[in-house]
C-alpha cells in the first residue's frame, strides 16, 4: 500500500511541474493514433536589447557632451592621463577614446554648447 501511495504522490508532483510549466504557454499535437497531447513551451531567454541600446546611446551622447564641452585638445590631454595610470585607468582611457560616433555627435552639438 506504500509503494503505490508513493508512486501516486510521484505522478501528483510530475503533473503539477507540467502544469506550472504550461503557465507560460503550450502547444498541442495529434499523434498518429489520434490521442491529442499538450506539452509546455519552452522557456525563452528574453535578452533587454532595446535597453542595452539605449544605455549605449545615452553613454556616447555623454561622451560628445564632454568632448564638446572641453575641446578636442583638452580632452584628448585627459585621456592622455588616464591611459598612463592603472590597468583600470587604462580601460577607462580605452573606453573614453575619441571615435568617429563621438566626434560625430560632438561636432553636432558644438554650435548648442
Amino acid at each position: 500500500m506504500v509503494d503505490s501511495q508513493i508512486d501516486f504522490q510521484k505522478r501528483l508532483s510530475k503533473l503539477g511541474r507540467k502544469h506550472r510549466a504550461m503557465d507560460r504557454g503550450y502547444k498541442t499535437k495529434m499523434r498518429s493514433d489520434g490521442l491529442i497531447v499538450v506539452k509546455p513551451k519552452r522557456a525563452k531567454i528574453n535578452f533587454p536589447f532595446k535597453g542595452l541600446l539605449i544605455v549605449a546611446a545615452a553613454f556616447f551622447v555623454f561622451k560628445a557632451f564632454m568632448l564638446a564641452s572641453f575641446g578636442e585638445v583638452t580632452y584628448q590631454d585627459r585621456v592622455d592621463q588616464l591611459n598612463a595610470g592603472s590597468i583600470f585607468e587604462k580601460g577607462g582611457a580605452w573606453v573614453m577614446q575619441i571615435e568617429p560616433v563621438t566626434a560625430f555627435i560632438a561636432g553636432k552639438m558644438d554650435p548648442y554648447i
